[in-house]
């Protein structure tokens, strides 16, 4: 193929970069309201309102609302925070974790439905403020239940030699403190950070192909486009699948820090 049908307009293409998702609307610098601000208060109403209205009126035969609330609500319920914190525990963290599932997974398919599409989690400070929550409510369990002394010494597993007890005891705390919450953090936030690059690369990429290239360059944009599509899907799994994910991990947390040992 020759270049000039290659060749596309007289501006080039502009590939997306972490820039776009710092999208200031009122003001500059920390305290600018921000678009994922505005995205995440728009995602709270929504959760706020489908809850009243999903259980104003409850009855046997539930409605659109009630089912979808209901469905939530019993995944939540009986194949999280009972399955990983245990029968005997588990009520009263279900309102934390299902608070946890919604919002997150409300602000992730608000990543790919028009016109937002903005998932709210690739900005780190929002799954960073969820894993504060998290992480204050895990030690704060574990230390009314054992003792503070006690909750600290027992993530050291018994029958260590002593002269290694200090290390572990070190590598243990430096887990528990900040590892696994940067990591849990980083989980979320990298998936729809990578996963909406990588949409609006292939969106943006076929938009320019198609509107700017030449004839080659709109022959290229069909699959381009085509695999924009099915990217989207897979992104509405993975944005499921996220939700869960640190759900899960929040109860096993939680599941932890009531056990005997941790």
């Amino acid at each position: 193929m020759s270049l000039p049908l290659l060749a596309a307009a007289e501006h080039g293409y502009t590939a997306p970069d972490a820039e776009m998702f710092w999208q200031p609307l009122i003001g500059s610098g920390p305290f600018a309201i921000t678009r994922p601000a505005i995205v995440f208060a728009l995602s709270a109403v929504l959760i706020i309102w489908l809850l009243l209205a999903g259980t104003k009126r409850l009855a046997v035969v539930p409605g659109k609302k009630q089912m979808v609330v209901e469905a939530a609500y019993g995944f939540v319920r009986n194949s999280i925070a009972r399955e990983w914190i245990g029968s005997k525990d588990f009520r009263k963290y279900v309102p934390l974790l299902f608070t946890f599932f919604s919002i997150i997974l409300v602000n992730n398919l608000f990543g790919v439905i028009p016109p937002i599409q903005y998932p709210t989690m690739s900005r780190i400070a929002f799954p960073l403020a969820l894993t504060i929550m998290l992480y204050l409510t895990y030690h704060v369990v574990g230390i009314r239940k054992k003792g503070f002394a006690a909750y600290f010494a027992g993530v050291v597993p018994h029958g260590l030699p002593k002269p290694i007890i200090p290390l572990v005891f070190f590598l243990e705390v430096l887990s528990i403190l900040v590892i696994q919450p940067v990591t849990i953090t980083l989980r979320l936030f990298g998936n729809m950070f990578a996963g909406h690059l990588i949409l609006v690369l292939f969106i943006s990429g076929a938009e320019y192909m198609f509107i700017d290239g030449g004839i080659g360059l709109k022959i290229v944009g069909i699959p381009t486009i085509v695999m924009a599509f099915v990217l989207t899907l897979f992104e509405l799994f993975v944005e499921f699948l996220q939700a869960y994910v640190y759900t899960m991990l929040a109860a096993s947390f939680i599941a932890s820090a009531l056990a005997d040992e941790h």
